[in-house]
């Protein structure tokens, strides 16, 4: 199956910093600011955003790399936001550049790969794993 994507297409997603999402809460610091791997999730989902809705039903995407910059910390009551966009596609895998933001300007930069697959054989593969 063809799977051509529409470079420079791109998604944004946001959300705001609580307790929930800091680097405390996350056991990857003890300052009460924005997580890093809050803000790879974040991103992570903007490339999701910006690819998987180009898929035919019962495909989609899985993250394989994500080489991330966490450039400034975001205090609890800003909002980060991320936008992805697709920059290159070699046949099943899919290249975005992806930069946050937060209140108070950029936050973080990412190079991030995904590879598209067939859900349903991608899962049962993966499930294989609890009969072994």
């Amino acid at each position: 199956m063809d799977f051509t994507l529409t470079l420079q297409s791109s998604a944004e997603t946001t959300e705001k910093v609580t307790e929930q999402n800091t680097a405390i809460r996350y056991a990857s610091g003890t300052a009460p600011v924005y997580a890093t791997p809050a803000l790879v999730g974040l991103m992570e989902h903007a490339a999701v955003l910006a690819g998987d809705s180009q898929l035919p039903e019962g495909y989609s995407t899985v993250g394989i790399s994500m080489n991330v910059k966490h450039l400034s910390a975001t205090p609890i009551g800003l909002t980060v936001r991320a936008k992805a966009v697709l920059t290159e596609q070699d046949r099943r895998k899919l290249t975005f550049t992806i930069q946050a933001w937060d209140d108070a300007g950029l936050v973080g930069e990412a190079v991030h790969e995904r590879f598209i697959i067939e859900s349903a054989p991608f899962v049962a593969k993966a499930e294989s794993k609890l009969k072994k």
